[in-house]
């Protein structure tokens, strides 16, 4: 199972609460904070609601 890492690139003001709560679910919390996690389908769901907010990439 493969890793990725998420950025966090945009701010959260003005978006709506679920988005907030999934960025808070991923584990970001301040700018440029970077998390990493398996890339699960249920992780990767999450990454694609707030990808416009967000960085990707796979690490090993």
């Amino acid at each position: 199972m493969g890793k990725i890492k998420v950025t966090k690139v945009k701010s959260a003001i003005n978006r709506t609460q679920n988005q907030k709560r999934i960025l808070e679910s991923l584990g970001l919390r301040k700018m440029g904070q970077t998390v990493e996690h398996d890339d699960t389908p249920n992780i990767l769901g999450m990454v694609n609601k707030v990808k416009h907010l967000v960085s990707v990439e796979e690490s090993k």
